[in-house]
């Protein structure tokens, strides 16, 4: 876990505001979940497989180790899951080494997040190497700590990246927005107990209370995000 932002940003009072808000980054604020599953199938195809692409929906969002098990063990392909998650992230890093489109909105939210001096964390299943290579497009000055998954024991959909993030801006869980763009990424949001905008990048996600459910990071801002708090 990496912290950029000067603590006196940090917010510790015990007001029902809004104190904190977690970020996803591929597919929420980068459009990277396809460089993923290009990555994924250029590398299958390097062992002779392809891929069918009914499983893109099964792999997205999830943690690396998750994923690449799962294509070992629908291919069959002779590699062990060390071998493939170090291939893989080699291939995606070749993909973002000239910079990263960001989706609509992201750039702009971050910056009303700035103005406002609102805590902000990314909390990805990405490896601390490529969230490093990804923040050169993102800030990294816009972030008061990023989490990677191969930081905490359990990645998404466990609970333990976004208590982390709150733990690290001394931040009630409860009183923290998380905007996600997939079904695990929000799993994990909301079994740490924060509130959660789902920003549907690939599969469909269905509103459920404590969720909103939003087509793009445009129709989000900071008034939009506080009232999902005082709304508890």
């Amino acid at each position: 876990m990496t912290s950029t932002v000067p603590a006196s940003l940090i917010r510790t009072n015990g007001s029902s505001a809004l104190q904190a808000v977690f970020l996803d980054m591929d597919g929420t604020l980068v459009d990277t979940e396809g460089f993923w599953w290009d990555a994924e199938v250029e590398a299958f195809a390097d062992l002779g497989h392809r891929l069918d692409e009914a499983w893109r929906d099964v792999v997205v969002g999830g943690p690396m180790t998750r994923s690449a098990g799962y294509l070992i063990e629908s291919t069959g392909a002779d590699i062990t899951l060390a071998e493939l998650t170090v291939l893989l992230n080699e291939k995606f890093e070749q993909r973002i080494a000239r910079g990263v489109p960001l989706m609509p909105g992201a750039d702009r939210l971050l910056a009303e997040l700035a103005r406002h001096s609102i805590p902000t964390a990314l909390v990805s299943a990405s490896h601390r190497r490529i969230i490093d290579r990804v923040l050169h497009s993102l800030g990294p000055e816009r972030f008061a700590l990023t989490v990677a998954g191969d930081e905490v024991v359990r990645t998404k959909p466990h609970p333990d990246p976004y208590l982390a993030a709150a733990r690290g801006v001394g931040a009630d869980p409860a009183l923290c927005a998380v905007v996600e763009d997939t079904a695990t990424g929000v799993a994990a949001a909301e079994a740490a107990g924060c509130r959660v905008v789902a920003v549907p990048s690939v599969a469909p996600i269905a509103p459920s209370p404590g969720r909103v459910v939003v087509r793009s990071l445009e129709e989000v801002d900071v008034p939009f995000l506080r009232t999902l708090i005082t709304g508890i």
